[in-house]
Formats: structure tokens, sequence, C-alpha cells
């Protein structure tokens, strides 16, 4: 069946950090994009089937265009938060589809601005990474303590605990123990990540109107 797809699209800018000058911010960019896809991509995290219009003709795309303002570590993580957060406040219209005498099928879109449907999120993961230093692991990792690691282990968690993604990122190598200990560490962190996220995303829609607004685009 055709379904919808995920496309991530992350730009950073060049005062975020000085590794962003040049092409280095496009190649990080890049790479995180990448693996973004691959966490959220599929049928286990977003339910693509939903967004599906008129099977193996028209289906909705869900573009998730990233700005890093700022950079002080840990990038995957913060991303994933942004993400599932959003995912969590989008709406999409509710659209119909009709066909005439001939067959021919046209998509209408509902006039009411709040007939909509809202994206189930539960399933989303929360990425965690683990940054090995010495014979320890380090999360949430700030810049600094990220220079001191050899490599770092990437891991997308679910609200129960499922691993759905895993990558390894650094010169350096791991060895199976640490593997183990840092995937299960992941694994702790990540689950306990979604139940707090969640209840703040839900407070923070039930203020409406009176919801402060904060941020850079605030």
């Amino acid at each position: 069946m055709f379904t919808a797809f995920f496309s991530p699209s992350i730009t950073s800018s060049a005062n975020a950090t000085p590794e962003f000058e040049g092409r280095g911010g496009d190649e990080l960019g890049t790479e995180l994009s990448n693996t973004l896809y691959k966490v959220f991509d599929n049928k286990h995290s977003v339910d693509l089937k939903s967004l599906c219009i008129s099977a193996g003709e028209h289906c909705w795309v869900l573009y998730v265009d990233v700005l890093l303002l700022q950079c002080d570590g840990n990038l995957y993580d913060a991303i994933s938060v942004a993400v599932k957060a959003a995912l969590f406040n989008t709406k999409i219209p509710r659209v119909h589809i009709s066909a005439d005498e001939e067959g021919t099928k046209e998509i209408e879109l509902s006039d009411d601005p709040y007939d909509c449907m809202r994206l189930n999120v539960e399933n989303v993961p929360c990425v965690v990474t683990l940054c090995k230093v010495g014979h320890r692991h380090v999360v949430d990792a700030t810049l600094q303590e990220k220079a001191c690691s050899v490599a770092s282990l990437i891991i997308s968690v679910t609200h129960k605990g499922t691993v759905t993604c895993m990558r390894k990122t650094g010169g350096g190598s791991l060895d199976p123990e640490s593997i183990f200990e840092m995937t299960e560490a992941g694994k702790r962190v990540g689950k306990a990540l979604h139940a707090p996220l969640m209840t703040l995303l839900q407070e923070e829609e039930s203020l409406g109107k009176k919801r402060l607004k904060v941020g850079f685009l605030g």
C-alpha cells in the first residue's frame, strides 16, 4: 500500500558553533537528516497509513524543517524531542475524495479550519546519545565532554523501552560489553524521558491562548 513518508531537513546557523562555518554545517545537517530519517520514517514510529489519502495515488508528506541556532552538544537528543513535540501539535486538514461520471478523482479540502486530525505520537521514539569516556559512558554530554569521547552510541527508544534504531559515531571502537551496557542505559533513560515530555505537552496545550510564547520565534 502506498503511504505517506517522513522528510527531515536540518540546517544550521554559522553562529551556532565555529564548526558550522563553510561546508561543516552542511555535512552535519546531512548526517543528522539521514539519521533522523531512519529513526522516524517507519511504521513503528509514525502511523503513516493514517496519512494516506488515496492508496497508490495521494498521501500527506511530513516535512520537518529544523534550524540549529545554537549548539552545546547532544544535538540528536534535542532534535528528537523537538520533532516529537512538533508532531504532537501538528494538525492535518481532513480531505475527501470525490469522483465524477468519468471516474476522475478530485481532492476536496474541508472549509472548516477546525476539521482536522491529529497524529498519534505515542510510539514516536526519543533519541539518547551515550558518549564513551574512558571506561564509562556519559548521557547528555556537553561539547567539552564530547571532546573527551572516542565514540558515541545513538539509540532511539520508544515509551515502552523498545530500541528502534542504533548507530555508532566517532573514530574510536566499542567492545561488545560496552555496547550492551550503553544500550541498557540508553533504554532506561529513553523510556523515562517520554512520560514527562507528554505530560508537559498536554499541560501546555490545555492552556490554549494563555500559553506563554517563548523562544527565538515566540
